[in-house]
């Protein structure tokens, strides 16, 4: 099978395609990226996510009251989950490509155990705590890193903590190399709406709730 030539432009319509179905961005975007980069498919995919960025950077003020709410039962019936996710009309919320993104989000609730959305709703004291537990294995006798190095370092575990437990800065679990918010940039560029994931909820069998203590082990009959 003859592979189709490039064009004036310098661009095969085959890299064209596998940019496609890398980043799901219209053909043409994929193309005009292409020519940015100079064929070289890996820049081009940056390219695409910094446009995608703002592109969702400027449609974030935009209100979102459509949207659906998904859910997702693991098998064994053993996790369950559930999340609303919010977009700008009813048109979209109907949108296959939309519904994709809502059950690759519930996966990701259910495989990755995120505890909340996004880091502004990390409790401060949560984060105090990850301070000090960082501090503390920095230390070295009675000292610790000169100031400004203590203070990257600190922001560097902490990112990391904001990684484990926020939603959107997880690593998506079908492609390690993107985030939970890397997928939703690229889905407001491509379907051309705000949307936000406003929250969620998991269950699991079994699971100490909020105010109960974790029951004691059996002691075994004499």
């Amino acid at each position: 099978m003859t592979t189709p030539a490039p064009g004036a432009d310098g661009v095969s319509p085959e890299k064209v395609k596998q940019l496609r179905e890398k980043t799901n961005a219209g053909m043409m975007d994929c193309k005009k990226a292409l020519v940015e980069a100079k064929g070289d498919l890996a820049l081009a995919e940056t390219i695409l996510r910094k446009k995608g960025a703002a592109t969702a950077s400027k449609k974030a003020g935009r209100e979102a009251k459509e949207g659906v709410i998904g859910s997702y039962i693991h098998v064994g019936d053993k996790v369950g989950v559930l999340v609303e996710i919010n977009c700008e009309t009813d048109f979209v919320a109907r949108n296959e490509n939309f519904r994709s993104f809502v059950k690759d989000v519930t996966l990701q609730v259910a495989a990755a155990t995120p505890i909340y959305v996004k880091r502004d709703e990390v409790p401060q004291n949560l984060i105090d705590v990850e301070r000090d537990v960082a501090s503390a294995t920095l230390k070295k006798g009675d000292k610790m890193p000169p100031a400004d190095k203590l203070e990257q370092i600190l922001k560097g575990k902490l990112d990391k903590y904001y990684s484990t437990v926020c939603l959107l800065e997880q690593a998506f679990v079908k492609d390690n190399t993107k985030t939970i918010n890397d997928l939703l940039t690229a889905k407001i560029s491509e379907l051309g709406e705000n949307i936000v994931i406003r929250r969620f909820t998991r269950f699991q069998v079994g699971e100490v709730l909020p105010g109960q203590a974790a029951a004691a082990p059996e002691t075994p009959a004499e």
